[in-house]
């Protein structure tokens, strides 16, 4: 048989790029190849972009109905390959004419090699001295080496699979099971371009670019539990959690239709409290997502999602008893589109965070009449809702005060384990998230007073440089951690003495004008620490506006210090520390959603009524 490539080309949602990237294949001076596309679900009606194509007999065309994945696709392709050599072109992506040709030269000339690989043209710059592309002869930095610029000989491995696993590293989907079969050649010469566009799958996946599991989710409309994995950092296993979670559609009885818009960041699972108490989901997400902005589908609940360019129709055919937009300042632009075209359906509006970064946006306006024009309004605090009102005229609307992304109750177990320092002697705090406030000086300072930092960082790589300085500090007291996953949280933080939240030094000497986010702010981390009972660490800001004070001052929950000689003090102090842990435990509750579901549903159905009565009144009677 004649030595051939099969080349396998995944497509999905590229038709504006499609036709390029076979004319690349087309215009290959080695001409003895077939062409496997691999449609993975597309919505962009790319068959009738390239129907012209498929008169070609050496291109076979197959498309899944839904999107299966990148390896599983790759699986497919490679399984109806007639040759012994494959190559892969990605539908964004380009060949250079002499591509192929060089490829299996360099292959057919070393019998012991697998795998051969070109270099690239990638990221195209501009700037007003000069326009180009940055090239690469093989791997780049941090990335494994991409489909576009391998052959490869046909072998019995299979690429990951997005049951198994999801990751924008190729090394671990498919690469690195060949190196024991052969040797990897570069061909030194550049002969293909990796087309750079925001949607890009691993953009999609890594948080270098904004991406990140909602992103990857949100796009190729993944609605299983997943394990994610970037060679940016972020690690997710939603199996470990999501079990936990029923998906049981509950009949709606006597509930409400709730249509969500915009995105539910932290703890998304807390809405599966609706489905739970009988009310029926509907979510329209915003487009422009990343790690921190949580879009469905979602891998439990049985929200019915709403494509954003039909949302009109389909929401006039739901017939929602209420709109409920939140979370972030992302979600400010459709939940404002939203409120001006469905002015006849109740709106609540809850914003999480934040008015500043709006403002600084340019949204402002949007955000001013989301709060004026709506029919409800959530504030996570009284000191937001007073910050607030300084901005708006006297109004009517009934307002209502609950943090944005508190967790489900189901994380509030009782599984606590014993205190580290009963072992030691020794105080062990911890942080979760990101060390906010703290400077190397600061953790060596905690070193000298022989008190233990437990850092868990969901995304380390971010502070790889602040980790490494502050180890050098002090290594035996910095103790670094992977993620804890919610079911884990009571077990595995209720080890330690206290629990860091922000650190700050608040300047607004209770002047409303003056106060700052840090100021507002109700950190996502003080829920978890809520669900293991720790006493909560905060600077001292007794003369000041300050949110986190007022909470935990007044449920007697909070360690506060104006310096780490008096930290030192309080957290070695066994009675005083214990009398705050007994009160973090007995109010934990209040931190869950579900504790405010009841009241929550109330204020909606008051709202619905007030709409109802108003609507009546501005119709007048029927004549």
């Amino acid at each position: 048989m004649k030595i051939g490539i099969s080349v396998i080309m995944p497509t999905y949602n590229h038709a504006a790029f499609i036709n390029k990237s076979i004319a690349s294949l087309l215009n290959q001076t080695f001409k003895n190849w077939e062409l496997i596309i691999i449609n993975d679900g597309s919505e962009d009606n790319t068959q009738n972009y390239i129907s012209h194509h498929l008169l070609d007999k050496r291109i076979k065309y197959y498309e899944n109905e839904t999107n299966i994945g990148l390896g599983a696709s790759l699986n497919k392709g490679i399984n109806k390959a007639n040759y012994d050599y494959i190559a892969y072109l990605p539908s964004d992506d380009i060949f250079f004419e002499i591509h192929l040709q060089l490829l299996l030269d360099k292959l057919l000339k070393e019998p012991k090699s697998i795998l051969v690989y070109s270099g690239i043209r990638y990221d195209y710059n501009y700037s007003v001295l000069k326009d180009s592309f940055s090239h690469s002869m093989g791997p780049l930095a941090k990335i494994s080496l991409q489909l576009v610029q391998v052959l490869h000989k046909k072998n019995e491995s299979k690429w990951i699979e997005r049951d198994e696993l999801v990751t924008d590293d190729l090394f671990l989907m498919y690469w690195g099971k060949l190196v024991d079969k052969g040797i990897f050649l570069p061909t030194d010469e550049i002969t293909c371009e990796w087309t750079s566009h925001p949607k890009q799958r691993h953009k999609l996946i890594s948080k270098s670019y904004n991406g990140g599991l909602h992103s990857y989710r949100q796009y190729y409309k993944v609605k299983e539990a997943i394990v994610f994995q970037s060679t940016s950092g972020e690690v997710v296993d939603e199996r470990k959690y999501c079990h936990y979670l029923k998906r049981d559609n509950n009949a709606l009885v006597n509930g409400l239709k709730i249509l969500l818009v915009g995105e539910l960041s932290y703890n998304p699972e807390r809405i599966c409290a609706f489905e739970e108490h009988g009310h029926k989901l509907f979510g329209l997400w915003i487009k422009e997502t990343s790690l921190f902005y949580s879009v469905g589908p979602h891998p439990f609940g049985n929200i019915t999602n709403i494509a954003y360019e039909s949302w009109e129709q389909i929401v006039e055919e739901i017939k929602p008893d209420i709109i409920y937009a939140q979370l972030n300042y992302l979600s400010v632009k459709l939940a404002h589109e939203v409120l001006k075209k469905k002015t006849d359906i109740p709106f609540v509006w809850h914003l999480k965070e934040g008015p500043f970064l709006t403002r600084s946006n340019g949204d402002w306006n949007k955000l001013f009449e989301l709060y004026f024009l709506s029919d409800g309004q959530i504030y996570i605090n009284q000191l937001v809702k007073d910050w607030f009102d300084q901005f708006m005229p006297p109004r009517k609307e009934k307002s209502f005060l609950l943090d944005g992304d508190l967790p489900k109750s189901i994380w509030f177990n009782d599984d606590k384990s014993m205190l580290i320092s009963d072992s030691d002697g020794e105080p062990h705090t911890v942080l979760l998230g990101r060390p906010v406030g703290f400077s190397h000086q600061d953790i060596g300072r905690l070193a000298d007073e022989k008190i233990h930092f437990h850092l868990y960082c969901p995304y380390p790589e971010i502070w790889e440089d602040w980790i490494k300085i502050a180890q050098e500090r002090t290594s035996k007291y910095l103790h670094v951690h992977s993620n804890c996953t919610p079911e884990n949280w009571v077990k595995e933080l209720s080890r330690y003495d206290a629990g860091w939240l922000h650190i700050f030094e608040s300047n607004n000497y209770k002047d409303i004008l003056k106060v700052e986010w840090h100021d507002l702010n109700y950190p996502a981390r003080i829920s978890t620490l809520a669900a293991a009972g720790l006493p909560m660490i905060q600077y001292d800001n007794t003369n000041h506006l300050v949110a986190t004070q007022t909470l935990t001052d007044d449920l007697g929950m909070g360690v506060f210090f104006k310096n780490f000689d008096e930290l030192s003090i309080r957290l070695k102090d066994k009675e005083y520390m214990q009398q705050i842990r007994t009160n973090v435990w007995n109010n934990r509750h209040y931190f869950t959603f579900d504790y405010h579901m009841p009241s929550l549903i109330q204020f909606f159905k008051e709202i619905i009524e007030s709409k109802h009565i108003k609507s009546k009144h501005i119709k007048g009677p029927i004549q």
